[in-house]
């Protein structure tokens, strides 16, 4: 059974918001900000401001708010003056796979590269770049620093695997050289398809090299396609329903668009009416909200809960108000199973990335565990970002890694809470009380005064004229003086103060 995918674009002058529904329901939101815009696939002309021997790596100036970060396997050997060589990170290069060089005698500082970004930069970390330029089309990837020719794995059928690096040789031998990937919505293109793309992809490389020659690092030499444009160019195919947009502006563009990569969908380009809400006719507000929520129920009664952390991503199945009918092992096996469809919609729709760690309900029986494994390869295919399955074990710990190429949905909508200063966390009123007797009596031999003034948070002043009411009588005694307790609102629960009158 064929699935309905249907894209849903809202647009503001501040920002772009693009839902995937599949089946009618959002399994993917890609939110762009015009003055935060996304940079992964820009290429710069950067200049080396430090190299580190130690780490097999270096920093280079982009003119960006902080230096991006270069590893030696993403390093050109035998730099030119068009800093160009004849080998691609992830392939095998030219000279067989022997790499012996080190990053101080490819690098030094104060040299110019040219360079592109391959990760965002992630909390306070820079970018991550490469000097390895790929260039996506509609079919194909552009890889000008590599003799490679390759076809997505998502095309099985080897007949066609065969026919497609035939087109791409001959598309290579037009170009010069170069390395080539088909992807995945080139199966089935003709050959005229793949040529044209090929002759585009090869003049915006020209240009790159034409202005890198021009301009002084550092400097922004190409600039990836907007979030509407690159998501068409990725996505559009025959199985798009329908693309729905709420902006008269961004309507034409994308007509004139899809008319250029597919004139047959042209007619499923429909103009959303200006009177209501498309994210929320099309439930996509209420889904971004309940992404931003640590639990997500599941419709048995059981319940994930999701949790970032600096490191990883921690995921926790529970059984909730889930009871089952017949036996434990049947009942855990359907939670866990239906977890895992939740689970990866989840992963997608928040974009989480990096090590994803995922606590199952621990399962006696090596099939149950071999079934939901099962299900959760199948439920992965779905995802265009690549992921991995690194172990599993038999007390239900799963640990899978996903591509991260940009922010997660939490990190681009949302902030460190500056009362709990990212922890999660505060202190009890009861805590604040105990710290405020120990302070005050670490005070109570240098007030000399006829008492003091404590300026507490509202809720803590409360609970000094209530349950903690202890507190006081016994500070009293202490220093032989009354003590006068003021609420303020500004004060956060964890401060106080401590004022002799």
């Amino acid at each position: 059974m064929t699935m309905t995918k249907d894209l849903i674009v809202s647009t503001t002058p501040q920002e772009t918001k693009v839902a995937l529904l599949e089946d009618g329901r959002v399994s993917e939101i890609f939110i762009e900000r015009e003055a935060h815009r996304g940079i992964v696939g820009n290429i710069y002309k950067g200049r080396v401001t430090r190299v580190l021997p130690g780490m097999q790596s270096a920093f280079v100036d982009l003119g960006l708010e902080r230096d991006a970060f270069l590893y030696v396997t993403d390093v050109l050997e035998g730099l030119d003056e068009n800093l160009l060589t004849p080998e691609e990170a992830g392939h095998a290069p030219a000279n067989g796979g022997h790499r012996a060089a080190s990053i101080e005698s490819m690098l030094t500082e104060g040299q110019d590269v040219l360079v592109q970004i391959v990760k965002e930069p992630l909390g306070q970390k820079g970018a991550r770049i490469t000097a390895h330029v790929s260039l996506p089309g509609r079919y194909l990837v552009y890889m000008p620093t590599v003799e490679h020719v390759g076809v997505s794995r998502k095309i099985m059928e080897e007949e066609e695997r065969r026919r497609l690096k035939t087109l791409l040789k001959d598309v290579r031998q037009e170009r010069g050289g170069g390395g080539f990937i088909a992807r995945t919505a080139g199966a089935g293109r003709s050959a005229e398809d793949f040529q044209r793309d090929g002759r585009y992809l090869g003049r915006a490389w020209d240009e790159v090299r034409a202005r890198a020659g021009r301009e002084r690092a550092p400097v922004l030499l190409h600039r990836e396609l907007g979030l509407v444009q690159r998501l068409l160019r990725d996505l559009l195919s025959d199985d798009i329903a329908s693309i729905r947009l709420d902006n008269d502006r961004e309507y034409q563009r994308t007509l004139d668009l899809v008319g250029e990569l597919s004139p047959e969908l042209s007619s499923r380009v429909r103009l959303f009416p200006q009177s209501g809400s498309i994210l929320e006719e099309h439930g996509v507000t209420g889904e971004l909200e309940r992404a931003l929520r640590s639990k997500v129920w599941l419709d048995s009664g059981g319940y994930l809960v999701i949790n970032q952390t600096e490191a990883l991503v921690a995921v926790d199945i529970n059984s909730g108000r889930y009871t089952g009918k017949k036996n434990l092992e049947e009942t855990i096996l359907k939670i866990n199973v239906e977890a895992v469809g939740e689970l990866v919609r989840q992963i997608r729709l928040r974009d989480l990335g990096g090590i994803i760690v995922v606590d199952f309900i621990d399962m006696e029986e090596k099939k149950s565990r071999q079934k939901v494994m099962a299900v959760l390869e199948q439920e992965l295919r779905r995802d265009r970002s690549p992921s991995k399955v690194l172990s599993v074990n038999e007390f239900g710990l799963v640990i899978l890694t996903r591509k991260r190429v940009r922010q997660s949905l939490e990190r681009t909508l949302c902030e460190p809470c500056p009362y709990c200063t990212g922890s999660g966390m505060v202190k009890t009123v009861a805590t604040v009380c105990s710290e405020i007797y120990d302070e005050v009596r670490k005070l109570a031999p240098d007030v000399k005064a006829q008492g003091v003034a404590l300026r507490v948070n509202p809720e803590v002043a409360r609970a000094l004229g209530a349950e903690e009411n202890a507190v006081l009588k016994d500070l009293s005694t202490v220093l032989g003086h009354d003590i006068r307790v003021q609420g303020d609102p500004l004060l956060h629960q964890e401060q106080f103060d401590v004022v002799p009158l």
